[in-house]
């Protein structure tokens, strides 16, 4: 539980590091992108709510609406926000990784390289390519919790395996611009981790709860980014 809650306590401490001076000018373009794209999904969410929850409501449990219809709404905020937010770091990526890279010399003192043309590119295409093969290893376990989500009865432990899940798939995601930078495999990555277990649940779940409060998820991208950085940096052996 200790590392759960100090997992949970880095991913808000972003918010003291992404408008620090050299910080925070890599932060407007995360920013814009964010706010686009929750605009959208919450537009949607506003819109079709109640329709997607009466059609995923087995019929005869409706006398059980009452106290249903909470589980499903958090169930169907999951995946809209972790839909959305998969689209939003696949563009953001390459600005996400510099971020990391700014908010780690900050914490250990060290000078930022310029990156060049080239280094520019390099990375734009590392970036996309790791984002993509996230896209594919979170899509593998969507699959089976969207039937999960459809087969009446077990769907009522649908909101929770989600919960775990979209926890779980965040901490990867923000985990994995740090460790990217430092040589890092997405395999490697989840190894990693796995050996942080609680810690990395910690930080998703924050993150979680970010992307689910309005005007503060608009926030959730960069200073996810900024708390992740700040976890591993503690770490001394992050290979």
């Amino acid at each position: 539980m200790i590392n759960y809650l100090k997992g949970f306590s880095e991913c808000f401490s972003g918010f003291s590091l992404i408008f620090l001076p050299g910080i925070r000018r890599f932060v407007i373009m995360p920013l814009i992108i964010n706010i686009g794209l929750f605009g959208t999904a919450i537009y949607l969410l506003s819109q079709k709510m109640d329709a997607w929850i009466q059609s995923l409501l087995p019929g005869w449990l409706s006398w059980l609406e009452w106290l249903i219809w909470p589980l499903f709404a958090i169930m169907i905020l999951l995946f809209v926000f972790y839909s959305f937010t998969l689209v939003a770091n696949l563009i953001s990526a390459p600005f996400n990784s510099v971020l990391a890279a700014r908010v780690e010399a900050h914490l250990s003192g060290q000078a930022v390289e310029e990156d060049n043309g080239e280094k520019l590119w390099q990375l734009v295409l590392r970036s996309v390519a790791a984002e993509i093969n996230k896209m594919l290893y979170f899509l593998m376990w969507m699959i089976p919790l969207i039937i999960l989500t459809l087969i009446p009865g077990l769907n009522l432990i649908a909101p929770f395996a989600w919960f775990l899940f979209t926890a779980w798939a965040f901490s990867l995601e923000y985990m994995d611009y740090p460790l990217s930078n430092h040589g890092l495999l997405f395999k490697e990555v989840r190894l990693y981790n796995r050996r942080h277990r609680m810690r990395a649940l910690g930080l998703g779940s924050g993150i979680f709860i970010m992307t689910s409060v309005p005007v503060l998820n608009f926030f959730a991208m960069p200073v996810a980014v900024a708390g992740a950085t700040r976890l591993t940096t503690q770490t001394k052996n992050i290979s």
